[in-house]
């Protein structure tokens, strides 16, 4: 049995699914990932972390996206992330 409700796709309404539309169209994926799906039962939170992710690893600073990305897998790697 889960311990953390996702909102799918397909139930996300208002808020939620402005968002998810907003999440695969910067990322340029087909889907939500789960990360933003056990988040979505709180809206605010959601979004708050979605702006948070544009922020730091999506829009161009000194870093370019890629280079953000890459460190993040090293990163996962080092600590043996499974995700």
């Amino acid at each position: 049995m889960a311990l953390v409700k996702m909102v799918s796709e397909e139930e996300a309404t208002g808020k939620v699914a402005e968002i998810y539309a907003d999440i695969k169209a910067t990322l340029g994926i087909d889907f939500v990932p789960n990360l933003y799906k056990v988040t979505a039962p709180n809206p605010d939170y959601l979004e708050a972390n979605w702006n948070k992710v544009k922020a730091v690893m999506v829009r161009t600073g000194k870093l370019d996206r890629l280079t953000k990305e890459i460190i993040a897998v090293a990163v996962s790697a080092v600590n043996a992330c499974g995700y």
